[in-house]
């Protein structure tokens, strides 16, 4: 009998290695390094060896002989989740979701599952963390009730294929990817291996017979995907279900779309029957906005393809330490000293010894460079304790040398801010040619950051 080979790999990461260390060289995390037994290259030929030996063969193509079929995409009910997703479901895709546990992971895939089953569309959900009993309670309270609507509990993924092959839905659900483990690995569910192996079947029982995948995701305790990051890298669309537990809005964001926008956002609110989506978020960021509150500035950023009004704050005060603090949430943080030091060399603010802490309101994200603009205006309005208007929307990006350059799709920037009643809007001046705005806004101009600050700030 053969000596069986072991090795270690890095459950963060999927660094291999042949003994054990405690500090992983790919991602420099302390004991993450477990044994796992390695197989050899033929043992691979097992539990699903006869779906490989019965596949055809494929032959290289040339490209003009290739036949294509536009097969349309399939609709859900949530708008938000179409809009998200690039348009609706692709057939044959695989659907990577993320988000902290008791999100709302599970009930919002069971939702969309109602959905498309009403519309005659065969699901079957794969249950790893519940029986059907529970999942049949969980249904109950969301009142779903569809015959074409399917519940198995099963973690094993030769189980899980042949009860695929014998129902032949349309769509499949796993929930969680975690706990699924493929009979052939020997390292325990929820590992690199088991992930990576796991995903690989999952994608070629899609791309082979046309099924859409949604596959749900644990994250860390950083806010990434546990697993290797192949497993992103092997998915057609990575989502990330985002929100406070203890509040009701929740945020679907697309960091990787093959059929669609990237950073494509969808909001929602969890309500006792479920989720339900939210058609104007502009609305919910803004609604709870302080009136003539210094350092409060409102900015039209893009998510993804729409147009979205938050809130960026800030607060300026003098510093009781050494080195100044700059700490902020919702924006990169580099930016901050960026532009606080365009703001000192450029218009003449000793801001040196001060403090500054910014927030985007409302949970966003913003990693866009029209922010920049807006987030100067917000300092400068702190520092110098003077309030902008509540009518007033900023947008533009600042270089170096203080000077506002264009920035994209200023026509649905504005369109958005007129809709929602702002008066002025403040963007760069090379946005204004070739078009013209609302007939209800003003549009002002700005070539350098100081006649943004005259405009917003009185000086």
């Amino acid at each position: 009998m053969a000596k069986r080979k072991s090795k270690f790999i890095c459950q963060e990461c999927g660094y291999e290695s042949a003994k054990w260390m405690g500090k992983c060289p790919g991602c420099g995390v302390w004991n993450k390094m477990t044994e796992e037994i390695e197989k050899p290259a033929n043992s691979r030929r097992g539990a699903f060896a006869h779906t490989q030996e019965t596949t055809i063969r494929a032959k290289a193509t040339p490209i003009p002989k290739i036949e294509t079929v536009n097969e349309p995409r399939i609709y859900t009910e949530m708008k938000e989740l179409n809009r998200v997703l690039g348009g609706g479901v692709v057939r044959g895709s695989l659907v990577l979701i993320g988000g902290d546990p008791g999100i709302g992971k599970s009930t919002l895939l069971l939702q969309v599952s109602s959905q498309l089953s009403n519309k005659q569309h065969s699901v079957l959900y794969i249950s790893g963390e519940e029986s059907i009993r529970q999942t049949k309670l969980r249904a109950d309270r969301l009142n779903i009730s569809s015959e074409h609507l399917l519940v198995y509990a099963e973690t094993s993924l030769e189980e899980i294929s042949q009860t695929i092959d014998e129902v032949k839905p349309e769509f499949v659900i796993i929930d969680s990817i975690q706990t699924i483990y493929h009979p052939e690995v020997t390292s325990a569910p929820g590992s690199v291996s088991q992930v990576r192996e796991c995903t690989a079947e999952l994608m070629r029982i899609g791309k082979t017979k046309g099924i859409a995948i949604f596959i749900v995701g644990h994250v860390t305790k950083e806010g990434s995907i546990a697993g290797p990051r192949l497993l992103e890298h092997m998915v057609d669309t990575v989502l990330y279900f985002e929100g406070e537990r203890h509040h009701t809005y929740r945020i679907l964001r697309a960091v990787k779309n093959r059929f669609g926008s990237t950073n494509e956002m969808g909001i929602f609110e969890m309500k006792e029957l479920g989720l339900e989506e939210v058609a104007n978020p502009s609305e919910i960021f803004l609604e709870e906005r302080s009136q003539g509150a210094a350092g409060s500035t409102v900015v039209a950023s893009m998510e993804g393809t729409r147009p979205v009004l938050v809130e960026i704050q800030a607060l300026i005060s003098p510093t009781s330490f050494g080195n100044p603090r700059r700490m902020a949430t919702g924006i990169d943080h580099n930016r901050v000293p960026l532009l606080m030091a365009v703001l000192e060399k450029r218009v003449g603010m000793l801001l040196q010894n001060q403090d500054a802490y910014l927030k985007v309101a409302g949970g966003v994200k913003l990693d866009e460079p029209a922010i920049d603009l807006a987030v100067a205006v917000s300092i400068a309005s702190s520092f110098r304790d003077k309030p902008t208007r509540a009518t007033d929307c900023i947008i533009g990006e600042v270089g170096l040398t203080g000077e506002i350059r264009r920035v994209s799709r200023i026509e649905q920037r504005v369109q958005e801010a007129a809709k929602l009643g702002f008066e002025r809007i403040i963007l760069p001046a090379n946005n204004l040619s070739g078009w013209t705005g609302p007939k209800n806004v003003q549009l002002i101009g700005v070539h350098s950051v100081s006649e943004a600050l005259e405009a917003a700030l009185g000086g």
